[in-house]
């Protein structure tokens, strides 16, 4: 009789210790959704852009083929700075793929809206989203369907919030009193926006300061991806809300990570590649039609364009 009691006390206990887990699991995962959820409201910022290279708005839950345009603007005080980091991806659901574009901020092209030629990262000085997206689209001749931009000076809270991140350096060198070694480095937030801002050591000029900025942008992704992150979603999604506006509502976001996650696994990095020219004192980088030509071809088939 007494062995019964002690099982059923047991059993209670066992049972009591199951339910405030759940209970505090439950609230765990409402406190990270009502945070995320308040992320994503503060991000969200609808423009006024309707491309005339697409008939019809995508539809995400039809798993199409869509594109964003990246922006990474150095937004100071007092200036608004310009999108020294472009970069367009094209997301391929059926391929289970992403292509990953970055444009030279250097690059000479027509500013839409403007009706005369200038540096592509200027588009954003004229004219914000709208005028970069405009502008972009224009040049590589493809819809753009979504925008996101960040602000590179609060970058650095986005990577300390995901607790730093490892990047691979092809070169030895320094920036704003950091120094950073050929091969692997860890990097706090400062560490990285130094590391993303060098240009004028690398060998490779703006191809080499590309290249970091999607390593930092594919470190951040993965440490945040990460199971270790979630005891940071706070911070995270804090950073988020502080330093990204996107034109994605919180229900893409959803049919985004439902039917596209796949994708993500699998990233192509392009180059865009050009010859340097002084025009009026100003230097720029042409890009030869036939390049131009190769860039968008590759972009439309990835969108399953005709």
């Amino acid at each position: 009789m007494r062995e019964k009691k002690k099982k059923r006390k047991w059993l209670r206990i066992a049972g009591i210790f199951f339910m405030l887990l759940i209970i505090g699991i439950g609230a765990y995962a409402f406190s990270v959704y009502k945070s995320l959820t308040n992320a994503v409201e503060t991000m969200h910022q609808p423009i006024q852009h309707k491309s005339d290279k697409r008939p019809e708005q995508v539809t995400l839950t039809k798993k199409e083929p869509f594109s964003v345009l990246m922006l990474g603007v150095d937004e100071r005080s007092g200036d608004k700075g310009r999108s020294d980091t472009m970069i367009v991806l094209t997301v391929n659901p059926k391929e289970s793929s992403v292509k990953m574009l970055s444009i030279p901020r250097d690059t000479r092209t027509e500013i839409i809206g403007k009706g005369f030629e200038d540096k592509i990262n200027h588009a954003y000085a004229f004219g914000n989203e709208e005028m970069s997206m405009a502008t972009v689209e224009n040049f590589l001749d493809i819809p753009l369907d979504y925008y996101v931009k960040v602000n590179m000076e609060g970058f650095k809270d986005i990577v300390d919030a995901v607790g730093g991140i490892n990047v691979n350096s092809s070169i030895d060198f320094k920036q704003d009193g950091y120094n950073f070694v050929k091969g692997n480095n860890s990097l706090n937030g400062k560490e990285a926006l130094a590391y993303v801002r060098m240009r004028k050591q690398d060998p490779n000029g703006d191809f080499g300061r590309q290249d970091r900025q999607r390593q930092i942008i594919q470190g951040v992704i993965k440490k945040g991806a990460s199971v270790s992150s979630l005891t940071n979603f706070d911070d995270i999604f804090g950073a988020l809300g502080k330093n990204v506006r996107t034109n994605l509502t919180f229900n893409e976001m959803k049919d985004i990570q439902k039917n596209y996650r796949d994708a993500g696994s699998n990233i192509e990095q392009m180059s865009l590649k050009g010859s340097g020219q002084t025009i009026n004192k100003v230097w720029y980088l042409i890009v030869a039609q036939e390049e131009q030509q190769r860039v968008q071809n590759e972009l439309k088939a990835h969108l399953e364009l005709n």
